[in-house]
């Protein structure tokens, strides 16, 4: 049986998909932009500020299953810039210091509303 997750604190969908899906047994995250939830903007130009709210906003939605990031299993992570791989591994690595989930991540042509980031994720109850 699935239900749908809705988070208060998580930037509002841009088109026609749940914030989560959930099963008896697994979260299934939407992708989560470095958008502030406030504003509907991005955090910031910088990888690095998109970053940090991408998480955020993956673990508000986490959040609002009842999880957290020490339930995610798998990530994917999808970036315009190759480039900023080291600056997303350190900030990735502090929300994850062990035992963390299998991941992929892919460069991508381009991200809703000039994003640089999204990130999405898998957990488990």
């Amino acid at each position: 049986m699935k239900k749908i997750i809705t988070a208060q604190n998580a930037p509002a969908a841009l088109g026609p998909y749940s914030h989560a899906v959930s099963t008896d047994a697994l979260v299934f995250t939407s992708g989560q932009l470095g958008m502030d939830p406030a504003t509907g903007t991005l955090a910031g130009e910088g990888i690095q500020a998109q970053t940090e709210q991408a998480l955020v906003n993956v673990e508000n939605v986490l959040a609002a299953a009842g999880l957290t990031f020490a339930n995610v299993v798998k990530t994917t992570i999808f970036l315009t810039d190759l480039t900023d791989f080291a600056t997303v591994n350190g900030i990735y690595a502090s929300r994850f210091p062990s035992e963390p989930p299998a991941r992929s991540c892919v460069q991508v042509a381009a991200l809703p509303a000039g994003a640089r980031i999204e990130i999405e994720v898998i957990a488990a109850r």
